[in-house]
């Protein structure tokens, strides 16, 4: 699919950190209705490093969580996070990367520093208005006791209140928790049915794989990239055998000048065999290689 003109979308008003370009692709949201996984076709309209814009044929809520998955013009995996809505107007929505991983994150940014050019050009973007700041004035009186006594009320409410937020936040990190796991379950089952039923091998998280190794090697800096200054994140595709090698690797992104290096590292890598089953399986996985000047 032909890349799209990019002109990034902010307004100095707004209080969006990063630069939202406009794209043109597919995307699969998935939502949990009833306990069940709802799979609705989109269309992304923008997208930053913080979220993205959309048109949804389903129905969403503002608030809602979902997951979403989308690919990007020249990167090889596919885009998938966790998100919430935070507007929601007829079929157009708008989306927010919730715990987006460093991973997904480097994704958006290879694809954003190779097609977008340096933006220069600032476009019309919804302004959010920023929330009034009140400033509770002490009423003057001469009577020094009665503003000992509001004092004392206003620190006893303050109290409470600091109470009844640490609580509320305490019982939503607890749900959220609840749910991520519930939601972890379903996204596992369903895209290991999906992987055995086309024949690939078994999908599993970076996470899970990188307690399976049992023999790293650290990849060598390149002297062109240390002299250039080149740093930063290489993500590769690879398939693990049920012997635990490197079977295949793929950079999918990531800086051309270190890939290189990171393959040779990487390849040489031995993990624990991955069991399914209670059999040894082959599984495919994402690697990411850190490469930082010290």
């Amino acid at each position: 699919m032909a890349a799209p003109t990019l002109a990034p979308i902010l307004d100095s008003a707004s209080r969006r950190r990063f630069l939202r370009y406009p794209i043109k692709v597919s995307l699969e949201v998935i939502a949990l209705q009833s306990g069940i996984p709802n799979t609705m076709p989109g269309r992304c309209t923008d997208l930053s490093e913080t979220g993205l814009g959309a048109i949804v044929a389903g129905e969403l809520l503002p608030g809602q969580a979902v997951a979403i998955e989308l690919r990007l013009p020249n990167v090889g995996l596919p885009v998938q996070a966790r998100a919430q809505v935070r507007y929601q107007d007829r079929l157009r929505c708008g989306l927010q990367f919730v715990g987006l991983s460093l991973e997904q994150r480097e994704k958006i940014r290879y694809w954003s520093a190779a097609i977008a050019p340096i933006p220069s050009q600032v476009g019309p973007s919804k302004v959010e208005t920023s929330p009034v700041s009140l400033r509770v004035v002490a009423p003057l009186s001469n009577n020094v006791a009665g503003q000992e006594r509001l004092k004392r009320r206003i620190g006893v409410n303050r109290r409470r209140f600091y109470a009844l937020a640490a609580l509320l936040a305490m019982l939503a990190g607890f749900g959220w928790w609840r749910w991520q796991n519930a939601w972890n379950e379903l996204e596992m089952d369903s895209t290991a049915a999906r992987d055995v039923q086309n024949g690939l091998p078994l999908r599993v998280s970076p996470d899970t794989m990188d307690r399976q190794i049992v023999y790293k090697v650290d990849p060598v800096y390149p002297d062109a990239a240390r002299q250039a200054g080149t740093q930063g994140l290489v993500v590769l595709d690879a398939v693990i055998a049920q012997d635990g090698t490197v079977r295949r690797l793929h950079p999918v992104a990531g800086p051309r000048v270190l890939a290189q290096s990171a393959v040779d590292a990487v390849r040489s890598w031995k993990y624990t065999p991955y069991r399914s089953g209670g059999q040894a399986v082959e599984v495919a996985t994402t690697v990411s290689v850190d490469f930082r000047l010290r």
